[in-house]
């Protein structure tokens, strides 16, 4: 019976991945800004679910994971969802800085608290969504593309210091193409969408399969290749 803990379990990928578990028997702790939209979660199994409202630019978001583990009574597995992402071609301040205080802070602030507690259990499970967006500079997002970069190589800094210290703390980097979530929604269409339900059902196989790095679906695992392999001079003309 793991005991779960994910953050940003109100609407997209979180809370189709916060489901799933929940079916699997698992003790799950939901969080999020709004703590009213977890409460449809609770009311289907009011044992086993625990919510807490956390946001994680704030500085006592730290103080509030602890609490929710607590009030479980242990964590086995981190899995964290949360992260904001909008086009800014004319790249307006706002959209830019609140990318980075979200994706970046908020990231490093939440996985490092999840970090320190499994280093001090002994053994755990760190499992983020990142994107696909971090394997090359996009142009009409750049600091959600930079942001998921960050995350991606913070991701690797600790599995290879937790190896190093020998830690049992396991690592998975998810690295959706795009999801017809939310946070995708706009005037704009991109192209290859995929579907949350389908893309949840992944996440959680491959973190049931303690994977280190995977790629979701698997049209993405061709073209992300293909964009590592297109050299700088021709990348920085496209008119994405």
């Amino acid at each position: 019976m793991q005991k779960v803990v994910i953050i940003g379990a109100s609407s997209g990928m979180g809370q189709e991945v916060a489901r799933l578990f929940l079916a699997q028997g698992c003790t799950i702790g939901v969080a999020a800004r709004r703590e009213e939209r977890l409460l449809a979660l609770k009311r289907e199994d009011p044992d086993r679910v625990f919510t807490a409202t956390i946001d994680v630019t704030r500085d006592d978001a730290s103080q509030r994971l602890r609490r929710l583990i607590e009030d479980m009574g242990g964590m086995d597995l981190f899995f964290y969802s949360s992260g904001i992402g909008k086009q800014n071609r004319t790249l307006e301040p706002d959209i830019e800085l609140n990318t980075v205080n979200t994706n970046g802070m908020g990231f490093t602030r939440m996985i490092g608290e999840a970090y320190r507690y499994f280093a001090e259990q002994g053994h755990g499970h760190i499992a983020a969504i990142s994107s696909i967006a971090g394997t090359k500079g996009l142009g009409p997002a750049p600091s959600y593309s930079a942001t998921k970069a960050m995350q991606n190589v913070y991701l690797q800094a600790l599995e290879q210091q937790a190896n190093a210290r020998g830690l049992k703390i396991r690592f998975t980097d998810i690295r959706p193409g795009f999801v017809d979530t939310d946070l995708l929604s706009g005037d704009f269409r991109y192209p290859m969408m995929l579907k949350p339900d389908k893309v949840a059902r992944q996440i959680v196989r491959a973190i049931n399969r303690h994977r280190h790095v995977v790629v979701l679906d698997w049209k993405y695992r061709i073209l992300t290749p293909l964009w590592r392999l297109l050299p700088n001079v021709l990348w920085r003309h496209l008119k994405l």
